[in-house]
């Protein structure tokens, strides 16, 4: 039997009610909307101090450059973690919460099919974090072009990762929600995210030493969770636009993943949304 596409939309759109109700999406906008007013006033006087060192802006491009690129990589750097909490905040309990306070036997009931209603809650779920990862990147991106000129060429790009990263959390948060309760889940997943953050930290300075073995331990970790090594990806593409002292700062990438580890990501993404529909289909209430 061929799932049902209004039964998804519908699906859909109820979860986007959800969360205007439970009101967390709106209050990480909130604090969204903060973040960006306060990055705009710390690049708008950290720039006008760098730049009042001297009136010869032509003599001093590449720094100019250089540094504009190192205010919006740590814009984003933040953006970054940001759209990883809020994320597995508001999608730890898509199922589990269901599930605990029973309102699934009312939802899971015929004719709605169990994979229709956790795709649903996946499109959801996926365009709300989609919006806000988008407002976010165009915020910080934004701020530093109308202070300094500097825009990413590469900006599309970053976009797309960051947005792929939320979906990969998303997709993990989902299938730990069909195995697990609401608490239990967002440990495992925050500390997946954990080994994810460190490991790549670990391949970085194994890259820098030529320690074959620290970069293998950081590509096991990013096999297991993406995510740190797609910002590390997002990361290589803004660095492109300015190479100036490119391997001094704390937001270089010293081991860039490839294409094809972005290939994998996708196919991550995929395996793991399916895996949550199998569990959810098999699952006992």
């Amino acid at each position: 039997m061929p799932l049902s596409a209004r039964m998804i939309a519908v699906i859909t759109r109820l979860t986007f009610r959800e969360a205007r109700r439970r009101k967390m999406l709106w209050l990480a906008m909130a604090m969204g909307v903060v973040f960006v007013g306060m990055y705009a006033a710390g690049f708008y006087f950290t720039w006008k101090d760098f730049t009042d060192f001297s009136s010869d802006v032509g003599s001093r491009q590449a720094e100019y450059g250089f540094f504009a690129n190192l205010l919006v990589s740590a814009g984003l750097y933040v953006v970054n973690f940001l759209v990883v909490m809020v994320t597995a905040l508001t999608t730890v309990g898509a199922i589990s919460a269901e599930i605990d306070s029973n309102t699934v036997h009312a939802i899971a009931a015929k004719p709605i099919r169990r994979t229709e209603i956790l795709i649903g809650k996946w499109l959801g779920h996926a365009c709300m974090l989609a919006i806000y990862t988008a407002l976010m990147t165009v915020g910080v991106i934004l701020t530093g072009y109308l202070i300094s000129g500097y825009f990413p060429r590469q900006a599309a790009i970053v976009l797309l990762i960051l947005i792929l990263e939320s979906l990969t959390i998303l997709s993990l948060t989902m299938l730990g929600s069909t195995l697990f309760s609401t608490l239990a889940n967002g440990v495992g997943v925050f500390m997946l995210y954990g080994l994810a953050f460190v490991g790549g930290w670990v391949e970085q300075i194994g890259s820098l030493l030529g320690s074959q073995t620290a970069a293998d331990i950081g590509i096991i970790s990013s096999l297991l969770m993406p995510t740190e090594a797609l910002w590390r990806y997002a990361a290589g593409m803004l660095q492109e636009s300015s190479s100036f002292f490119r391997e001094i700062t704390p937001f270089s990438v010293a081991s860039q993943p490839t294409l094809a580890f972005v290939i994998y990501s996708v196919i991550y993404t995929a395996a793991t949304l399916g895996a949550a529909v199998w569990c959810f289909n098999r699952r006992d209430f």
